[in-house]
């Protein structure tokens, strides 16, 4: 009876474990980042900056047309995001740059990446325009 209620025990114990790791994960952004506002103008030399930031660190994973299809996506356990989504495009310009400063689970982080950022002062889109612009290219998806 005492070898019966031990593996049910060490059955519950492994069940409860299995079902917490098959929750949705949430990427949960920071008030301070929601709120940001991007502070570089959306104008087509910001738009031509971020196209070539995206091409060399994003393309690859979220594809030419920003739909989370690109040659490596296959290869990833959580889909990339669809840049061409209402969800995507609704989040702010703060979250987006958290997202692609910190990262989550597949999504590397980009904050020392980014060509001019590595000193990057935490909660702010850093000391060049290379953020603001790659969130204004990003924006350019919800039109296709």
């Amino acid at each position: 009876m005492i070898k019966i209620s031990k593996v049910l025990a060490a059955v519950m114990v492994i069940a409860t474990a299995l079902a917490f790791d098959l929750q949705p994960d949430p990427w949960k952004v920071p008030e301070k980042y929601e709120k940001m506002k991007n502070p570089v103008a959306t104008d087509a030399s910001s738009v031509k900056a971020g196209r070539e930031l995206y091409d060399s660190y994003c393309r690859s994973c979220h594809g030419i047309d920003g739909k989370g299809t690109g040659r490596r996506a296959e290869h990833l356990t959580i889909p990339p995001s669809d840049f061409t989504s209402a969800g995507f495009q609704q989040q702010s310009d703060g979250s987006l740059l958290y997202k692609i400063y910190f990262g989550h689970k597949d999504m590397p982080g980009f904050k020392k990446r980014i060509p001019g950022n590595q000193d990057v002062i935490e909660g702010t889109f850093g000391k060049t325009r290379s953020p603001g612009d790659l969130i204004n290219y990003l924006r350019t998806f919800a039109k296709k």
